[in-house]
């Protein structure tokens, strides 16, 4: 089976090298274009192109998909399209010219959109998954092939179920192209959407109650941080871990630091953190933060 494979982002370009160690016949790879990173902005190949050249396979950057797209097929001739975090719809006359599958981390119709990972930690999921399904004109709404689950931690991170949905996806990724072709099934179920990440959607209120407090740090942490306002500044809080303590306290309020973190009050509770990152500065523990007199008991995280 030849493949033709789209993605951009490492999450894309680990699939891609995993099928490439699996022996499957990878005939070219498509990209987004380079982008200008870093302070000093040079133009860094994106992860799926720097795995493409360090296998041969050829690799294309279209601005425009569907003419130059078609061109790739034609020269290339493969019999599906594998897409992983592409960062572009696929339309028509190239979606139609081979059938084409995405995969896509969470259990569709459930969190259709660019941010799946992050918004199914947000809004507190107890389970969540990978969806392999065959690309319609819609936004992920196409019907499945194949689709496994696994369970979320109360206190998993982003960045530990990132791990943890790429290990899956590559395994049910191999798993799906030793069956294909498969009957494909309508998804089924009310959808919710996972829109992409703004600024606003990394603020932390501590007025809310502590499960959405807690639910808000670990959806960003590592990456890019939930952040509050502190002394006028915005601050980043990572680390986020059972409380062993309740309190009616004034929102946002520092109620103790320990060699574990800070106790901090919510509407109707308390979240501890561990971590704290101040502007321009690596994260520290707030232990630390407290013995360099950054940040002390009785402080408040201010409402942005």
């Amino acid at each position: 089976m030849k493949i033709l494979f789209l993605g951009t982002p490492e999450f894309a370009s680990e699939h891609l090298e995993y099928l490439i160690k699996n022996k499957f016949e990878i005939v070219a790879a498509i990209s987004q274009p380079d982008k200008p990173k870093g302070r000093g902005k040079k133009l860094l190949p994106t992860p799926v192109k720097q795995v493409a050249l360090k296998y041969n396979i050829p690799i294309f950057q279209p601005q425009k998909l569907n003419k130059e797209g078609l061109k790739i097929i034609e020269e290339f001739k493969p019999d599906i399209g594998i897409v992983v975090a592409y960062g572009k719809l696929l339309k028509p006359p190239f979606l139609d010219a081979i059938p084409f599958f995405n995969i896509h981390a969470s259990l569709l119709p459930k969190y259709r959109g660019a941010a799946p990972i992050q918004r199914a930690l947000e809004n507190g999921e107890s389970r969540t998954g990978i969806t392999i399904f065959k690309i319609g004109i819609g936004m992920d709404d196409g019907p499945i092939a194949i689709q496994r689950e696994i369970e979320v931690g109360e206190y998993e991170t982003f960045g530990d179920l990132y791990e943890k949905l790429l290990n899956l996806g590559k395994k049910t990724l191999i798993e799906f192209l030793n069956k294909y072709p498969m009957e494909l099934i309508p998804q089924s179920g009310e959808p919710t959407f996972a829109p992409k990440i703004t600024n606003e959607d990394l603020i932390i209120d501590f007025t809310r109650d502590f499960e959405t407090v807690k639910d808000k740090i670990r959806a960003y942490d590592p990456l890019p941080g939930a952040r509050t306002k502190f002394k006028g500044n915005f601050v980043k809080l990572f680390g986020v871990y059972l409380a062993e303590k309740s309190t009616n306290n004034s929102p946002g309020k520092i109620l103790e630091i320990t060699d574990k973190g800070a106790i901090i009050s919510c509407s109707n509770g308390v979240v501890a953190v561990k971590y704290i990152q101040f502007p321009g500065k690596k994260k520290i523990t707030f232990q630390d933060a407290k013995n360099g007199k950054l940040v002390k008991e009785g402080e408040f995280f201010e409402k942005s």
